[in-house]
């Protein structure tokens, strides 16, 4: 059945309680010393208004206790509200490690949804509800950012970058996934949809139940097929490159003495600027595959390149020629 579509006032993910809290707090803030400020404004007005025969009002006197009070307290309050934004928008940029992975491409005018097992989406996301999920995201061209209203998410797209952001749906239901940058004449329109489903119906929809196909292929056999066909196999499985086989996630040492780790960005950088960054022990002999790829066979091959970090138990062996 259908899921009705929810308000964006609903909180539906772990975040909301989390930034609604501290948004109240500040709200409650402003509030209090508006109406304190305001308050004094109309009393001292009144008090020392201008007496009858130009009587003048007795003269003020300083006062450093209460000047350094009214200094201290908002600057502390100012404090508190920094380090409370700080450490919430920390926290949703470090997911934790056994958070499902989706891949989002940003193109104007709509999103681009890549799941693992290959399936893809237009504008449309689905995720179960009670799972951490990451989000891995590009653009293809201008800056957008991805805003879910009802989880109290959003971040901005940037081009020739990642993106990270995490979350865990709480309930059940259909909620509206907006471009929150401007990004164009059809900015208005690249919107979208979340639907968050029970495991069991998540599990069944990715089977093949509903939502468009991926091909038959999971994100790193396409990332397998990819790397063949781009002859990256004719150096890398040869020894005129370095091996990814467990590279992801490991620290890689640089020709200029340096080290690295060796995440998503890393992989993009190599594969788009190949000179940047040189492996400690090989030349700079790759061509660069800027213009060549999109983000989406980037993400593919990155996905490729990860599967080789998995214990050979578990993951897939290398692509020979």
């Amino acid at each position: 059945m259908p899921f009705e579509p929810s308000s964006n006032f609903t909180q539906a993910s772990s975040w909301a309680n989390d930034w609604e809290t501290l948004f109240y707090f500040e709200v409650g803030i402003f509030i209090f010393f508006s109406a304190l400020i305001f308050s004094l404004i109309l009393y001292f007005a009144f008090k020392y208004r201008r007496r009858p025969g130009n009587e003048a009002p007795p003269p003020t006197k300083d006062h450093l206790p209460l000047e350094v009070t009214w200094t201290l307290v908002p600057a502390a309050l100012c404090v508190v509200m920094f380090v409370w934004g700080a450490v919430l928008f920390i926290r949703n940029g470090l997911p934790p490690a056994a958070a499902t992975e989706i891949f989002v491409v940003g193109k104007q005018w709509m999103w681009k949804i890549q799941y693992p097992d290959g399936r893809r989406d237009i504008n449309e996301l689905h995720v179960p509800v009670g799972v951490p999920i990451k989000l891995t995201m590009a653009s293809e061209d201008v800056i957008h950012d991805f805003a879910i209203p009802a989880f109290r998410i959003k971040k901005d797209v940037v081009p020739g970058h990642y993106t990270t952001l995490w979350f865990t749906a709480t309930k059940t239901g259909r909620y509206h996934l907006y471009c929150d940058q401007y990004c164009g004449t059809s900015h208005s329109a690249m919107v979208g949809w979340v639907t968050v489903m029970e495991p069991a119906q998540y599990a069944q929809w990715l089977s093949g139940g509903a939502g468009s196909g991926g091909g038959g292929k999971s994100l790193a056999d396409t990332g397998a097929d990819l790397y063949k066909q781009y002859a990256c196999i004719t150096c890398h499985d040869t020894g005129r490159g370095p091996s990814f086989v467990g590279v992801y996630g490991s620290t890689v040492k640089l020709s200029s003495g340096q080290s690295v780790k060796a995440d998503d960005a890393y992989i993009r950088e190599s594969i788009l600027n190949p000179s940047a960054k040189i492996v400690a022990g090989y030349t700079p002999i790759m061509p660069t595959f800027q213009g060549q790829l999109s983000e989406e066979q980037i993400l593919q091959l990155t996905a490729y390149i990860k599967s080789l970090a998995k214990p050979e138990a578990e993951g897939r062996k290398a692509v020979k020629p």
